[in-house]
């Protein structure tokens, strides 16, 4: 539904009828997923269950549907509640406030924005217009990608608020600590200069108020374009962990990322550096990792790695700021993402 249908609808047919006949059969074909995909892989396909094929099949057919379930029904929640914090307000927020505050600040905002790791460059130009510091700024750039919002909310329908809030906790510590510890080492000197030349060149923003039905037509597009924009990611990483989840074999899992193999979470970021995905794209193969044994940790470490220090983003940053800075942010993050996997890998067996 386009926001365009969704206004013609509104006019014939109250809000309410139509948020609770969506809620009604979001929640209808959420609890119908697994039933239907054991069934059309064991019944309708006559599947070995327990053999590698029935079961990479069986998770491939129950996770596409869950995951786009979640997508279209949690983002347009949170990009509702999202939609009172506009970047120029979380600008206005940030302005002004001391590098602690700041810096906790930013890493908070960091959790509900849209921002991947890519979208850097005008971010980071409109953190230094406002007068953001340098490392209450890297602190937003940090926590945005590494804490999704939307790996946040699939985490928590695929795994439990557990292991949401222990991901949601490590990305926001890793944020805090690089934000503090690029503040303090003073890098200004090794931004572009041309970046510091826009500083106060931006002009007023104009307050726009929506109603409740805008609201939710413009949540719906975005929701929408989202999901048209990372089905196809999704697909792969659903497609990858359900080969990892029906073939890997747990001693080769075990062998890489294991408990046994105290080198198991560099080796996953190493691996991380070269590739790069959205959050969401990683949670299914983040989910066969599990399954087959790997301990939370590392694979927390792996997720982080992949959205937060990629390849593609260092090429981008470049475009604003020094090597000399990149090196610092790199080895901030990398030794944050270390410590977290350490961490956890003791604390959770």
């Amino acid at each position: 539904m386009t926001a365009l249908s969704f206004g013609a609808a509104r006019r014939r047919i109250p809000l309410g009828v139509i948020v609770g006949t969506s809620v009604a059969a979001w929640l209808v074909a959420w609890f119908a997923d697994a039933p239907l995909a054991d069934w059309i892989s064991f019944s309708l396909l006559r599947l070995e269950r327990g053999s590698p094929l029935g079961e990479a099949v069986a998770f491939f057919l129950l996770d596409v549907p869950k995951v786009l379930l979640l997508l279209l029904g949690i983002v347009t929640v949170v990009t509702l509640v999202r939609g009172f914090f506009p970047p120029e307000r979380v600008r206005a927020a940030l302005a002004g406030r001391g590098l602690l505050t700041g810096t906790i600040a930013a890493a908070s905002f960091g959790v509900i924005t849209p921002f991947c790791s890519c979208s850097a460059v005008p971010l980071f130009i409109g953190f230094v217009e406002a007068g953001i510091p340098l490392g209450v700024t890297f602190a937003f750039l940090i926590s945005s990608p590494v804490v999704n919002e939307v790996a946040l909310v699939l985490l928590w329908g695929l795994f439990g608020p557990v292991i949401a809030l222990v991901y949601m906790a490590a990305g926001l510590s890793v944020a805090i600590i690089g934000g503090l510890v690029i503040g303090r080492l003073h890098m200004e000197s090794y931004v572009e200069p041309y970046v510091w030349a826009l500083q106060g060149t931006r002009g007023a923003t104009i307050a726009v108020r929506l109603s409740w039905a805008d609201r939710l037509a413009d949540a719906w597009s975005y929701t929408r374009d989202l999901v048209r924009k990372i089905a196809p990611y999704l697909l792969v990483g659903i497609g990858i962990g359900a080969l990892i989840h029906g073939y890997a074999p747990t001693e080769l899992v075990a062998a890489i990322g294991g408990r046994s193999n105290p080198l198991a979470v560099p080796l996953v970021v190493l691996i991380a550096l070269p590739l790069y995905s959205n959050a969401a794209g990683t949670i299914p193969i983040v989910q066969a990792l599990l399954g087959k044994g790997m301990p939370l940790g590392t694979t927390l470490a792996f997720m982080m790695a992949i959205t937060a220090i990629s390849l593609p983003e260092f090429v981008i940053l470049r475009r604003v700021i020094r090597p000399q800075l990149m090196a610092l942010f790199a080895a901030v993050v990398i030794i944050g993402i270390l410590a977290i996997g350490y961490l956890f890998n003791a604390l959770i067996p």
